[in-house]
Parts: C-alpha cells; structure tokens; sequence
C-alpha cells in the first residue's frame, strides 16, 4: 500500500509546512457517480495527513481523456503534487483499453517533464460494478460496499508517498 513506508515522511513534510502542502485533483465529469466518490477518497485522505481543505484545489474536465491537459496544466501553479482520478469502462469497443493507456501515458509525461507527482486514480473497468468496487461504492442489490476502497484514496496516499520520498532525494546531503 501506498501510505507503508514514505507516508510518515509526508506527515512530517505536512506538519513542517503547517499543513500547507499544496495538491491539485484534476477530476473527469463522465461517470461521475464514480468520480465524484473517488475525489472524497482523496480528499479525505489528504485531509487525514493533515492536508488543510484550502490547500487542495479541484478541477474538473469533461472525460478521461482530457485529464492529461488538465494535470499539465494544474502543474504548473506549482502544486506539491497532482492527482488525477476518472473512470473509464468498457463499452462495446476496445477504446477504452486504448484511452486508459493513453491517459496513464501522458499523465507519467507531465510527472516527469514537471518533476511535480502525478499520480493515477483511474479506473479502467469492464463493468460498472467493477468500477463501483474501486471506487468503494455499494454494489447493485447491496448494502455493502464492494472490492478494496478507494482508488481516490490510493492514489493520494501514492502522491503523499511521493513527496515524501522525493524530499528525502532533494535533500543537500544525499548518502
């Protein structure tokens, strides 16, 4: 899990800049029952490292495909990292094998080009209740919520991890 080993680091990087530490969520608006659910997840898990609320912008875009342009874009104000979250399913085309690589492709770009974290809280699913499952949202007919919770959530506790392992690489005395 993404919060194991380097999260103790973001909690103190947290606690350093008195909560200050600045991320954006780029957020895709097609199926947004989904989306909606994992930028909670990511939130809330922000908020759970002591990321303070007014440290956390979110922008939404039309579909995952866009989110790419939107995380470049979001990158540029500077943020101590980028999340982005969407839901790609499956339809009667393979094209959503082919957007899912493309989004997960142009998002590792914008990471690497920015030197900023991006990480990948998309779900490319075959099903709607694969998708409600990552996205810790109950299943169709059920109370209960499905599958291991909430790619929002991973994804903010990878961005967590990040920024913590790359502040220990940027510090002066490196060995």
């Amino acid at each position: 899990m993404a919060d194991s080993r380097n999260a103790p680091e973001a909690k103190r990087l947290v606690r350093e800049r008195n909560g200050r530490l600045r991320v954006a969520i780029v957020a895709a608006q097609f199926n947004e029952a989904i989306t909606g659910r994992l930028v909670e997840g990511a939130c809330s898990a922000l908020r759970q490292y002591g990321v303070r609320a007014s440290a956390i912008a979110t922008w939404w875009v039309p579909g995952a495909f866009e989110l790419p342009v939107a995380a470049a874009a979001a990158a540029r104000r500077k943020p101590d990292a980028v999340i982005a979250v969407g839901c790609v399913l499956k339809g009667q085309t393979p094209q959503y094998t082919a957007i899912g690589q493309a989004v997960a492709n142009a998002l590792a770009q914008v990471s690497v080009i920015t030197r900023i974290p991006v990480t990948f809280g998309v779900i490319v699913a075959d099903s709607m209740a694969q998708a409600r499952a990552r996205a810790c949202l109950p299943l169709r007919g059920s109370r209960q919520a499905g599958g291991r919770c909430n790619r929002g959530r991973e994804a903010a506790l990878a961005a967590l991890a990040t920024i913590g392992v790359l502040a220990k690489i940027r510090r002066p005395r490196l060995y």
